[in-house]
């Protein structure tokens, strides 16, 4: 699925969203099969949890420090607690973090 303001197109076995993120993400849902669906990037992750379209959280974190770029969750209005799951820590450093949202 792929979310876009300026493709008219996409190839593979992609498709383009034709309705809104909340409506796409409850049509995937209801698709048969079991299957995570993975969201990227820091706009559209943003408005999904603003949504409260996300169960779960797995990030990965390098650790360097930058001094600019687009936060992954600008200020938000609620606050969302979560559980720690799992973390791994791999060789090149980066830490895998998961987290449930907590009910």
């Amino acid at each position: 699925m792929v979310f876009s303001t300026t493709l008219s197109a996409v190839q593979g076995n992609a498709r383009l969203a034709s309705g809104g993120l909340a409506e796409e993400i409850e049509r995937l849902r209801a698709e048969p099969g079991e299957g995570n669906i993975a969201i990227g990037g820091a706009t559209l992750a943003a408005d999904a949890a603003a949504l409260g379209l996300i169960d779960e959280y797995r990030a990965r974190v390098y650790p360097v420090l930058v001094g600019g770029g687009i936060p992954l969750f600008s200020q938000r209005e609620r606050r969302v607690d979560l559980e720690l799951v799992e973390t791994r820590t791999f060789s090149s450093r980066v830490v895998y973090l998961r987290y449930s949202v907590a009910r």
